[in-house]
C-alpha cells in the first residue's frame, strides 16, 4: 500500500479512494505550538515538489491530541528521566494528509512519514486512502559520521541531519577527533585547530546543534581519548606516554595513548572537555576509549575512570566505546558495543588468508592478524561486563552497522563498479545491502532494561568527501533506521520492494546512492 521506511502499521481508510499527490502542497500547523515544526516540514518537503503550479494545493496538517503510545526502550537522547512519546497517527483521505500525536516530537515523526508518502508516490501520482499508527521500539536511534578523518562542511552535515530526520533517526554522533585531525575549535587550546585546517568554529557548532534540534536530532560530540590522540599530542607537546606492555614498541608502531594519571595531561584534557561540554547543548559527550593500543590494562582503566569523572563534573553524561567496560560499569554508564573477535571475521591459516584478497591487498599478514586477535580478545567479555554491571548498551555491531564496509562487487551495477572497488574499509569482507537489512537488534540476549538504543557508523578511512559518504550510507542506513524504529529486521522480500521506491527520494535531494542489483529500483 505504501513505501514508508521504517515500516508503519497500515490499514485501508473508509471510504476507499485515492489522493492525487502531484502538484503543490501546503503544510499547516493545527495550532500555534506547531508552527515552527510546520516550517521545518516545509523545508524537508520542498525538494520533492514540482516548481510550477498544478491546481489547488493539497494539505498536510500537523496537530496534537491526547492519545498516548507505549514509551520506547532505552535512553532519551535529549535528556530526561523517560524517553519522549514519539508515536503518531496519520490519515490519507480526500482532504490530504493529517498527522496527529501527543507530543511535538511525535507530530514531527508523523510529518516525515507524510513527506515519504508524497515523495515515493511521484511515479504513480496518487496514494490510496489509508490510516497509519506508529511508534518506535528504541529511544536512541543514531548515526555516527567521521569528519575527523575526512572533513564534512557544516552544510554537508545539515544534509545528513535532514536525511537522518526523514528516516526517524534522532542522534548525530560526531567523531570530531582522531590521529588524522581535530575538527572543533576550542578557546582553551587554540593549537588543536591550526590555521588553514578544516574545523568547526564555536559558531558553526552552535548553529549545527540548533539546526538539528529543529528536526529533533541531538548532536553528541566525540573527543576520542586516551588513544587516537596524535593531533592532541602535536598541539600540547611533552605529554608523557601511557605505560606500555613490555616489548610492544619494538614490534608495531603506534601513537602512545595518554596517561590521565599524569597531572599535566589531566589538566590539558580537563580544559578540552570543559570547552566541549560548555559548547554542547545536549546531555551527552562521548569520550572514545576504543583501541588504546600501547597502554597497559591498568593505565587504560585509570584513564577511562578519569575521563568519566571529568565529564560528570561538567554536568554531562559520558558515553564510551565498549572497551570502557573494563574500567568498571555503573548503572549510569553507556557503552557502545561494536566488536568481538568472531565479528572481526579474520582468517586463521595461510590458505584462509589467501582466500581473502581484500586483506592481502591491505598488507595484512598472519603475524598482524594474530596480533589483532590478541589485542581484541578482551572484547569478547565487554558486553557481559556492561550488562552485569547494570550499564546500558548502545548497539553498533561492526558486523552489520559499520556502513564503511565495502559493497560486494557482484551487486554493483556496471556504472558503479569503480565505486564498489574504491569505497569502504579494506579490513572488512565486502557484502551486499541485504546483509545489513537482515540485522536483528534483538539477537544479543540483552535485557530490555540494559539497552540504550541503536547507532550506525560510517568511519572515513577511505573516502574523499560528501558524495562518498552518501554512497556508503545509502541504501544501507535506511534498513538500520527501520530496525531501530521497529525493533526487528524487515522481511527482505517485502522490504526491497519498499526500498526500490526510495531511490527517487534520494535523487530529488541530490544524494548519490549505491544502486545495488539486489533491489528492483524504480
Amino acid at each position: 500500500m505504501n513505501a514508508v521506511i521504517p515500516h508503519a502499521e497500515t490499514r485501508p481508510a473508509s471510504p476507499a479512494g485515492t489522493l492525487r499527490t502531484t502538484g503543490p502542497w501546503r503544510v499547516r500547523a493545527a495550532g500555534p505550538a506547531l508552527e515552527r515544526i510546520a516550517g521545518t516540514v516545509r523545508e524537508l518537503l520542498a525538494p520533492h515538489l514540482p516548481g510550477g503550479p498544478d491546481g489547488a494545493p493539497r494539505e498536510l496538517v500537523i496537530g496534537l491530541d491526547d492519545e498516548a503510545c507505549a514509551p520506547p526502550l532505552g535512553i532519551a537522547p535529549a535528556g530526561g528521566e523517560r524517553p519522549v512519546d514519539e508515536g503518531y497517527r496519520l490519515r490519507v483521505d480526500a482532504d490530504g494528509i493529517t498527522c496527529l500525536a501527543r507530543t511535538p516530537e511525535g507530530a514531527f515523526r508523523g510529518a516525515t512519514t507524510a513527506v515519504q508518502l508524497i515523495a515515493t508516490s511521484r511515479a504513480s501520482g496518487e496514494l490510496p486512502f489509508q490510516e497509519l499508527t506508529d511508534a518506535p521500539r528504541y529511544a536512541w536511534r543514531g548515526l555516527m559520521v567521521d569528519p575527523a578523518r575526512t572533513f564534512l562542511t557544516p552544510d554537508e552535515l545539515r544534509r545528513i541531519i535532514d536525511l537522518a530526520a526523514l528516516y526517524k533517526l534522532n542522534v548525530l554522533h560526531l567523531h570530531l577527533t582522531d590521529n588524522e585531525g581535530w575538527r572543533i575549535q576550542l578557546p582553551g587550546t587554540p593549537g588543536l585547530t591550526a590555521p588553514g585546517a578544516d574545523f568547526y568554529t564555536a559558531a558553526d557548532y552552535r548553529a549545527l546543534q540548533e539546526y538539528a534540534a529543529r528536526r529533533f536530532v541531538t548532536v553528541v560530540p566525540e573527543i576520542d581519548l586516551p588513544g587516537h590522540c596524535a593531533t592532541l599530542r602535536d598541539a600540547v607537546p611533552g605529554l608523557p606516554p601511557a605505560p606500555a606492555p613490555a616489548g610492544l614498541a619494538d614490534r608495531f608502531p603506534f601513537v602512545p595513548p595518554l596517561d590521565l594519571t599524569d597531572g599535566a595531561t589531566r589538566a590539558a584534557v580537563t580544559r578540552i572537555l570543559a570547552d566541549v561540554c560548555a559548547l554542547t547543548d545536549g546531555p551527552y559527550v562521548h569520550i572514545g576509549a576504543d583501541e588504546a593500543f600501547g597502554a597497559t590494562p591498568e593505565s587504560f582503566e585509570d584513564s577511562v575512570r578519569a575521563l568519566r569523572a571529568v565529564v560528570r563534573s561538567l554536568d554531562k553524561r559520558p558515553v564510551a566505546w565498549q572497551e570502557s567496560a573494563r574500567a568498571g560499569v555503573e548503572p549510569d554508564d553507556i557503552t557502545q558495543y561494536w566488536v568481538d573477535v568472531a565479528m572481526m571475521d579474520l582468517p586463521d591459516t595461510a590458505d584462509e588468508l589467501t582466500a581473502r584478497p581484500e586483506l592481502v591487498a591491505a598488507g595484512r599478514t598472519l603475524e598482524i592478524i594474530g596480533a589483532l586477535k590478541t589485542f581484541f580478545a578482551p572484547t569478547d567479555e565487554d558486553l557481559r561486563r556492561t550488562v552485569e554491571g547494570g550499564g546500558r548498551v548502545l548497539l553498533s555491531p561492526q558486523s552489520h552497522l559499520y556502513l564503511d564496509r565495502p559493497y560486494a562487487a557482484e551487486f554493483a551495477p556496471p556504472q558503479q563498479a569503480g565505486e564498489a572497488a574504491r569505497l569502504g574499509f579494506d579490513g572488512y569482507r565486502p557484502l551486499g545491502v541485504r546483509h545489513t537489512a537482515e540485522w536483528d537488534p534483538g539477537a544479543y540476549a540483552i535485557p530490555d532494561a540494559r539497552v540504550a538504543g541503536v547507532e550506525a557508523t560510517v568511519f572515513a578511512e577511505r573516502f574523499a568527501g560528501f558524495d562518498d559518504v552518501s554512497v556508503l550510507l545509502l541504501p544501507r542506513l535506511v534498513s538500520v533506521a527501520e530496525a531501530a524504529w521497529c525493533g526487528r529486521a524487515p522481511r527482505w522480500a517485502e522490504y526491497r520492494e519498499r526500498l526500490a521506491r526510495h531511490g527517487r527520494l534520494w535523487t530529488d535531494r541530490d544524494l548519490p546512492y549505491f544502486a545495488s542489483t539486489e533491489v528492483p529500483w524504480r
